[in-house]
């Protein structure tokens, strides 16, 4: 079930208790009558190595900082998450936890991450994996990090701007390749990159940042969802996640390339599809 890759340490984590509803569209599966939905973790608080448990029962161990799993199908319903240090749990007191609610049919990543000033929290997001018309793909960025707002920038024009914690925004995209970076929020303040990315066709890419902007660990990590081509009989199938790597350890704005991520293309600013969500 799931692609792991260490990434950057450094920040601890405290206790966080929360209880959040997960909505989404139903999908092919529930309109079957299948009372299931696709569910993934995202690890995006650094420097801890946990265990993660759902309702009791371990989901994850050795579950290591920047990796996102692929999509697991569940059964709907409520869960009671709990992300306990690696090896601590399941009697021992939670980093984080919160009640999630599954609705049949849902795609939903579970992200463990920092909020803008370094709590750590979990913040459930809906995955759109709607079709997408022939030649294009959809890029998601969220911003998990503890940081302050941000542009990203592709070609350096910027494409989502003043992207706050724990918000995410949507495009719709012409696949091919462009530099992107990240930016503090209506400056030319590099946070992270450049670099040059690539989205294939009838792909979802969600891109994860996350880290810590004191701690200077700031990092990227990526979630690839296929099957989103406009073509009868088309599934939306899962994807996989892979953790990013810093091109230097002593440059903490480097962008990360990741598995699964491959560029913004030059449409990007041509046709665009905002969400906020949060």
């Amino acid at each position: 079930m799931t692609s792991r890759t260490p990434l950057l340490l450094g920040a601890s984590a405290g206790a966080c208790a929360l209880a959040l509803a997960v909505t989404a569209p139903a999908t092919a599966a529930a309109a079957d009558g299948d009372d299931k939905a696709m569910v993934s973790v995202f690890h995006g608080v650094p420097g801890l190595t946990v265990d993660v448990y759902a309702n009791g029962d371990e989901l994850l161990s050795d579950f290591e900082p920047g990796t996102v799993t692929d999509p697991q199908s569940l059964d709907a319903g409520t869960y009671e998450i709990q992300v306990f240090e690696a090896g601590k749990g399941p009697d021992g007191t939670p980093a984080v936890e919160k009640k999630i609610e599954v609705p049949a049919g849902a795609d939903a990543t579970v992200a463990a991450h920092l909020s803008a000033d370094g709590t750590p929290q979990l913040t459930a997001f809906t995955n759109d994996v709607s079709e997408v018309d022939a030649g294009k793909s959809r890029l998601t960025v969220r911003h998990v990090a503890a940081a302050p707002a941000v542009d990203v920038r592709a070609g350096g024009q910027p494409v989502f701007e003043d992207l706050e914690n724990p918000k995410q925004d949507t495009a719709v995209v012409d696949a091919g390749t462009v530099p992107a970076d990240v930016v503090l929020a209506g400056t030319d303040t590099v946070a992270i990159g450049p670099a040059d990315l690539n989205l294939e066709e009838g792909t979802s890419n969600i891109v994860y940042a996350w880290g810590s902007a004191e701690d200077k660990n700031l990092a990227l990590a990526t979630q690839t969802l296929s099957g989103m081509e406009s073509a009868p009989d088309t599934v939306n199938a899962g994807g996989s996640g892979a953790a990013a790597t810093p091109n230097s350890s002593d440059d903490w704005l480097a962008w990360a390339a990741v598995t699964g991520m491959v560029g913004l293309a030059g449409a990007l600013l041509i046709r665009r599809t905002t969400s906020r969500r949060g």
